[in-house]
């Protein structure tokens, strides 16, 4: 089937990309609170938050959950915030707490970065999960919730997640949340005094609605058992829904 992505340019006879009619500047992500059944996601603040997620955060005493970061582990709560002071108050990262309904505490920490909203791209990072919160409803929910606000309240076409090619984990959670692997980047940076190669995926406005559906699908409540375990996989449910 032909490209219909593709059009030629009638001056030229040169393929050229996909017509954009319309194509605005998006805006920039809010300051606001992202609210789901089981987690929000708000503004990081180092006043409020830090607290909380160091002590998460220690329940990974050999620092596995740093390893792939290019900061951290901290010896203490003030070095911890002392970091989230000089880091994460800015737009560009625009870094938030997700907190856990469950508890009523921050337990991991997301952020939107490189954000470029005349092309309309935006990328999700620092992830950095306490084991607490990691592999249940709320983490997923975090992610669907920013990328909800992403594609629909404020009209982004690609929304990317990065990570060390070596990070098995991260690539897993990437794949499972429907996003697309494009290749790894060879000696993209040094982190940390070593070398990484950068794996990149991306999840486009097209493919939204699909993903969409298979988390509200996977996250409906008929979908885990009195014990609360998954009836069928984020995977699974998006297979069947493409059947």
């Amino acid at each position: 089937m032909p490209d219909t992505t593709v059009s030629t340019d009638p001056a030229t006879d040169l393929p050229l990309g996909e017509p954009l009619p319309g194509w605005t500047t998006r805006p920039a992500p809010p300051r606001s609170a992202l609210e789901g059944r089981f987690c929000r996601v708000e503004p990081l603040d180092p006043e409020v938050h830090a607290g909380d997620l160091f002590a998460a955060y220690t329940a990974d005493p050999a620092g596995r959950s740093w390893a792939y970061l290019p900061y951290g582990p901290f010896a203490s709560l003030a070095d911890f915030r002392a970091w989230m002071d000089a880091t994460c108050l800015g737009e560009d990262p625009l870094f938030h707490a997700v907190i856990d309904k469950a508890g009523g505490k921050a337990m991991g920490v997301a952020s939107y970065l490189r954000i470029a909203p005349a092309i309309g791209s935006i990328e999700v990072g620092h992830i950095h999960y306490a084991p607490a919160l990691q592999s249940t409803l709320a983490a997923t929910e975090a992610m669907f919730l920013m990328m909800a606000r992403v594609f629909e309240e404020l009209g982004y076409r690609r929304y990317e997640w990065k990570c060390n090619a070596l990070n098995a984990a991260s690539r897993r959670a990437a794949e499972r949340l429907g996003f697309t692997f494009e290749g790894v980047f060879r000696q993209a940076t040094v982190v940390k005094g070593r070398n990484r190669d950068t794996a990149w995926y991306s999840l486009l406005d097209k493919e939204w609605p699909d993903a969409k559906a298979a988390f509200e699908t996977w996250l409906a409540p008929d979908n885990f058992d009195a014990e609360g375990r998954q009836v069928r996989s984020l995977a699974d449910t998006r297979a069947a829904l493409r059947r």
